[in-house]
């Protein structure tokens, strides 16, 4: 198993521009809602309220405020139990075939979440996100094949939980003081920090010199987020360019590629994934954040939360097939073999209502 998974992750990249198209017309044939059954052994509706959209409708004073009473929002969890409660039996009661995990997630980025057009079923979703999924499937379920997939982009990830199409979304998110007002999120499961992306024949070298140019950023993500308040806070020069927002991250480098954007703003371990994917494109600088990734979940899914980071922790513990084997199979080739830069911290559970 391990064999065929790192053989599929040594493949290298998607052929660039090329994959690039590859890629836009997967997302278009499985369009926004995608239903599919996963495999562990191959690892290696949109709404249009306003209040649904980019910070939940949240206006900027109440941003603010929210901020100003909100600190480590990483450690803002609840602590770690097996124990089912009406979350959990809602998932397993769940008749027949509809017996699944319901899990929004990404299937174009490369590495996280994404469907390999060099994997003999390319139809099948893979990455590091993929495999913690699997995971908290078979926790939950006892087969982690028992997942339904629904390909959300990123300014619906709050939205999809909120609405209840999903039990949870594993989809690159940042754990951030905004988000925690309308979702709750599990322990953090992987680190990173904002950093720039653009063409390697570009003057950019990195946040501080992006005076005058285009950037392009996934609307709803912590990267427009971070443009949009140092703007403001005139940290960031009055020239920059914020207006390009996406629905998908993936679409910045496409722009990018079309000369639509002269630069990308996003997630360090996302950018990496995506120079690796276009060698004409680089990392533009040092990563100006620290942020980490979380999974996302209903406000009042108390037992869900306390499961998810119970499944954490043995994920992190797992020496055969978890946290660190996850990394090595998918992220070791764009991140390096060093994984200590990404790992989370040690869990602190400071929720608790």
């Amino acid at each position: 198993m391990h064999t065929a998974r790192r053989v599929r992750a040594g493949l290298r990249g998607w052929g660039g521009v090329g994959a690039m198209a590859t890629a836009c017309a997967l997302a278009l044939v499985f369009a926004l809602v995608l239903t599919c059954t996963g495999s562990a052994a191959h690892r290696p509706g949109r709404t249009d309220a306003a209040a649904d959209r980019g910070h939940g409708g949240v206006t900027a004073g109440e941003r603010t405020l929210a901020a100003e009473e909100c600190t480590d929002p990483e450690k803002q969890t609840l602590p770690p139990s097996g124990a089912d409660g009406p979350a959990i039996e809602a998932i397993k009661n769940r008749p027949g075939e509809k017996r699944k995990l319901i899990v929004g997630v990404d299937q174009n980025s490369y590495r996280w979440g994404y469907r390999d057009p060099n994997s003999p079923d390319s139809a099948r979703l893979e990455g590091f996100d993929i495999d913690l999924v699997h995971r908290i499937a078979e926790d939950i379920l006892g087969d982690p094949d028992a997942v339904q997939f629904k390909a959300i982009p990123t300014d619906q990830r709050i939205p999809a939980i909120k609405a209840g199409r999903v039990d949870m979304v594993v989809r690159t998110m940042t754990i951030n003081c905004d988000r925690m007002r309308d979702v709750a999120f599990s322990a953090p499961y992987f680190r990173t920090g904002q950093q720039v992306l653009a063409p390697k024949s570009s003057p950019v070298q990195g946040y501080t010199t992006l005076a005058g140019r285009k950037v392009c950023t996934a609307a709803g993500s912590t990267a427009h987020a971070k443009l949009a308040e140092d703007k403001e806070a005139g940290r960031l020069p009055a020239s920059v360019d914020i207006g390009t927002t996406v629905p998908n991250q993936l679409d910045c480098l496409v722009r990018l590629q079309l000369g639509e954007a002269e630069a990308v703003v996003t997630d360090g371990a996302l950018a990496a994934s995506q120079a690796a994917q276009d060698p004409t494109v680089e990392l533009k600088g040092d990563a100006f954040t620290t942020e980490y990734y979380g999974v996302a979940m209903k406000k009042d899914a108390d037992d869900l939360v306390r499961r998810v980071n119970k499944i954490l922790v043995d994920f992190r513990k797992d020496t055969a097939e978890g946290w660190q084997d996850s990394y090595d199979t998918w992220l070791s080739a764009t991140l390096g073999g060093d994984s200590s830069k990404s790992e989370p911290p040690a869990p602190a559970y400071l929720r608790t209502d």
